[in-house]
């Protein structure tokens, strides 16, 4: 038997908020999740959702936001996760799967893991059904340590063979990313131009510290650059 997923980021205040606007008190909100999705929650349940101290299951969220008249992403706090974000959309597997063009079985796999195995095509489906940006694609997909060991790649070597592997991670406009991956490639070989000198130890020169700490931020450089 597979444990029950983790409960969402719930938004508390929100939730408290959206029934107040409505005019509703718990007790209607309890009214309605039986009423019309059979969900036996009472009053203090709904309160102690409001009150963060519970939080509703991916079901209860679900019925809720039909109660408030929202949507179940505004509910919800920032969501982060494969899961969160199809949640945040009102998504089930199913149609997700279909959309991104994986059977359900594997795509279930992949959210439960939190290890995204879908190929380029695939990956860029996934950032359109779920609206997501190369950032958020970036989390969801769990790919940032895979971008940075290219991105040292392509800056300390020939930044060419790898435009074609980080468009791979993110659906971005090739033309674009070639810019990006040339300047951080002449960004790194400035730091290091003195180390061309013969007997220069890179370990210890000024100029190799430079270049390893460029390296080691090469994420940030990277999104400074695209703007994104």
């Amino acid at each position: 038997m597979h444990p029950s997923p983790p409960s969402p980021p719930f938004n508390a205040l929100a939730a408290r908020r959206l029934r107040e606007a409505l005019g509703m008190g718990p007790a209607h909100v309890a009214y309605g999740l039986r009423a019309q999705y059979g969900l036996a929650v009472p009053p203090e349940t709904v309160m102690a959702w409001e009150r963060g101290v519970a939080a509703p299951t991916p079901n209860e969220l679900t019925a809720l936001a039909g109660v408030l008249w929202c949507s179940p992403g505004e509910l919800l706090a920032a969501a982060t996760t494969l899961r969160e974000h199809r949640m945040a959309r009102a998504m089930a597997p199913e149609d997700l799967a279909r959309r991104v063009g994986l059977d359900v079985k594997s795509y279930l796999r992949m959210e439960e893991s939190g290890r995204w195995r879908g190929n380029e095509r695939q990956t860029a489906a996934l950032a359109d059904a779920l609206n997501l940006g190369p950032r958020e694609l970036l989390t969801v997909t769990g790919r940032h340590e895979q971008l940075a060991e290219l991105l040292r790649s392509a800056a300390s070597t020939r930044w060419q063979a790898y435009v074609r592997p980080v468009a791979k991670l993110l659906p971005m406009d090739r033309g674009r990313l070639e810019q990006v991956l040339q300047q951080l490639h002449s960004d790194y070989q400035a730091r290091m131009v003195s180390t061309n000198s013969w007997g220069v130890d890179l370990t210890d020169s000024s100029d190799g510290q430079a270049g390893k700490e460029f390296l080691a931020r090469i994420d940030e450089h990277f999104w400074s650059l695209a703007h994104l």
